[in-house]
């Protein structure tokens, strides 16, 4: 989309520098958020489980994770942790893909189950 308003600002000769300037910030806003909403993931290592949602990435190790839960209705998967709060794993979504999402969200589980408090006595 920031090559096509781009592209369209540089070639519409009847626009001023200001509509310009307006195309291609506009174009910048658009690509700002497709990145910003394409930033999502979980990745599980033996150590634990790094988390990149929208604006905050944060790193867990396994005992932290108490349970993996992906219930009906949930947008994303959720991680209950050790200190009784509860953290969105936005990365594995149900929504387009549900059932690479429930596969995502069972891997994730066992290797907490594997790695975590409860594998440890």
């Amino acid at each position: 989309m920031f090559l096509v308003l781009a592209a369209v600002a540089v070639l519409l000769d009847r626009l001023s520098p200001g509509e310009r300037i307006s195309f291609i910030f506009t174009g910048g806003l658009f690509f700002g958020g497709l990145m910003v909403l394409s930033r999502p993931k979980v990745v599980a290592d033996r150590d634990g489980v790094t988390v990149i949602n929208l604006t905050t990435t944060r790193r867990l190790t396994w005992p932290e994770v108490i349970r993996v839960n992906l219930r009906t209705g949930d947008p994303w998967v959720y991680l209950d942790l050790a200190d009784g709060t509860s953290y969105p794993a936005m990365g594995i979504q149900p929504g387009i893909a549900r059932q690479q999402a429930i596969g995502d969200a069972r891997t994730l589980r066992a290797l907490a189950e594997e790695y975590g408090t409860s594998s440890r006595g």
